[in-house]
């Protein structure tokens, strides 16, 4: 008996042969179908059967300093809803400005939407990232809002106000500031001072942020931070280390896994507070550096980020911890 051809591999043939001309050749399908002698509408058809099948698989080559599969993991191993892999070389002297001009860029299309914006009062890494930034054309946002007082010294404090002040004229956007040192000696001086009717004010913004820019702080300061005047002294930096503290945010001050570490400090802070910190719909973190790393961690761990802006040498000791 003879045996017949079976259809579905001249059925094959030809998905492969229209794959091959559209994809290999770069032929449109109009000319795949006029050159074939079949309807475009049947090319368009065996295309779309061709990747089902197997005999046309896409694959993506990101280019180099792009880090896809990093991000994607940092996402998934620590729940976070948006991770920024930056390829900032080898020289930890490069890390911020890279960094400053990564977030910068990402900011552009993040700020869509965020009507009300927080800023932490005092970080060289998002300085780098508003000194890099560029205005932006029809911002939604109306008002940023620095969420901490000034911390240091006096001249340092003035930072706080700068750095709030220049985000807000690249939005077109009204700042609020809030004119009070970020940490005080005591709570009865923070009281005081919370009877102001601006600070009020401002602190009442606190619960209505669309979106919050974070640095990340280790324990032990960082050399700015030394210069412009630590304001955590010795007797405290003691008691955080009591309480397992690796790091902060808005000088709100956690242990490794990321839970909060209340503390004497904690009562003489002028700034937005941890639960509400945590319930800001967008609260991206920008830090990156070797002296970072538990801090970071931890902080992505706690919930208090939910996007993240590092370096590629911090994403990948992230993955391996």
């Amino acid at each position: 008996m003879a045996s017949f051809p079976d259809p579905s591999s001249d059925l094959l043939r030809l998905m492969a042969k229209i794959a091959h001309l559209y994809h290999g050749r770069g032929l449109k399908q109009p000319e795949i179908a006029s050159q074939l002698g079949l309807s475009q509408a049947r090319v368009s058809r065996l295309l779309k059967q061709a990747e089902q099948v197997g005999i046309v698989r896409t694959t993506v080559h990101p280019p180099l300093g792009v880090f896809t599969d990093l991000e994607e993991q940092l996402e998934q191993k620590y729940g976070l809803r948006e991770a920024v892999v930056v390829d900032t070389g080898n020289e930890e002297e490069a890390v911020i400005p890279f960094l400053g001009v990564s977030a910068a860029v990402y900011l552009q299309t993040a700020l869509v939407g965020a009507r009300r914006i927080g800023i932490s009062s005092w970080s060289e890494t998002l300085l780098a990232t508003v000194n890099a930034m560029r205005p932006v054309a029809q911002s939604s946002t109306t008002q940023v809002v620095q969420v901490l007082g000034g911390l240091g010294t006096p001249s340092s404090q003035a930072h706080a106000t700068r750095l709030t002040e220049r985000f807000a004229q690249l939005l077109d956007a009204q700042a609020l500031f809030l004119p009070v040192p970020g940490v005080v000696g005591s709570a009865e001086a923070r009281a005081a001072l919370m009877q102001d009717p601006h600070v009020r004010e401002v602190f009442g913004t606190f619960d209505d942020l669309s979106l919050v820019l974070l640095g990340i702080g280790s324990l032990d300061p960082s050399k700015l931070i030394r210069e412009s005047g630590n304001v955590v002294s010795p007797a405290d930096q003691e008691a955080l280390r009591r309480a397992g503290a690796v790091g902060d945010v808005c000088q709100r001050f956690f242990d490794g896994q990321g839970h909060y570490t209340p503390v004497p400090l904690s009562g003489r802070i002028l700034g937005i507070g941890a639960e509400q910190l945590r319930r800001v719909p967008r609260r991206v973190g920008v830090a990156g550096g070797r002296s970072k790393f538990f801090a970071i961690q931890a902080a992505a761990r706690g919930g208090w980020i939910d996007t993240l802006i590092t370096d590629h040498h911090m994403a990948q000791r992230l993955l391996q911890a």
